[in-house]
């Protein structure tokens, strides 16, 4: 099978890093013009020089803009008045008992993990319904499932995600438009990466064994036994941003390792 993404073009929020930048790689070697967007200017423009690295050809535009809060989403939707592929990957995340984790921390997860999605899916849908095509994908998590106790206001926001998309495929129906949900597991991204370093140099051992022991410990139910990279979450991404995934819509596709103990 061969994706192309020609002619087409995707945003991809919070692209600077991680998951999101791995996913603006692999829609530009697909062929799609694609948007990254970080907060600041120095973050993308170290992103878009990070994307012409791998895919000399690329044809990317960066938008700083903090897509956390109304006036950031309105400075990309000036920007950028439409799109033809949506992908809704920004998010925080803060491991915290729930006895320490205040209103204000809880209102910060939901206005950047759903409320950014919420107002770039209600603004950029509409253009995909009029012309009878379109991808809307968000990024939520393992954790909607599995709410881990260490980060609930995390894991509830990654579930209101699936409900989200669930809602929104249902009110697309019968359309060209796809919507789908994606699981990612425990990966190797630039935030998990920096936190695991940090706690291993506390530890006093290597960033491997930490890992390890934390697949051990918190995902033990993990079939691969390891974090996942950023590769493969965006590859998934790929796939259902493609013409093929066509029949793929309302759905939750896990790329989670088999951490979720559950055949459906």
């Amino acid at each position: 099978m061969h994706i192309s993404l020609n002619g087409k073009r995707a945003i991809v929020s919070g692209s600077t890093a991680g998951i999101g930048l791995a996913i603006a790689i692999g829609l530009a070697e697909a062929g799609a013009e694609v948007v990254l967007n970080g907060r600041t200017q120095a973050r993308v423009d170290q992103a878009l020089k990070q994307v012409r690295e791998r895919v000399p050809a690329a044809r990317i535009i960066g938008v700083a803009a903090d897509l956390g809060t109304a006036e950031g989403a309105r400075r990309l939707f000036d920007l950028v008045p439409q799109t033809d592929i949506l992908v809704n990957n920004l998010g925080i995340f803060e491991p915290k008992g729930f006895f320490e984790i205040s209103d204000e921390e809880w209102q910060r997860f939901f206005d950047v993990n759903v409320l950014s999605a919420v107002r770039l899916s209600r603004h950029y849908a509409q253009g995909m319904k009029e012309r009878d095509w379109g991808r809307v994908l968000f990024l939520s998590s393992e954790s909607a499932l599995q709410i881990p106790t260490e980060m609930i206001h995390y894991g509830t926001t990654k579930t209101a995600l699936l409900a989200v998309s669930r809602g929104l495929a249902e009110t697309l129906a019968g359309t060209g438009v796809t919507v789908n949900a994606v699981l990612p597991g425990p990966t190797r991204s630039e935030g998990v990466g920096d936190f695991f370093a940090e706690m291993a140099r506390a530890q006093g051992v290597s960033t491997a064994e930490l890992e390890a022991g934390f697949i051990a410990e918190h995902r033990p139910s993990s079939i691969i036994q390891r974090l996942a990279t950023v590769e493969e979450v965006a590859n998934l991404v790929v796939y259902l941003a493609s013409r093929q995934a066509s029949a793929t819509t309302g759905a939750a596709m896990r790329v989670d390792g088999g951490v979720v103990r559950s055949i459906a």
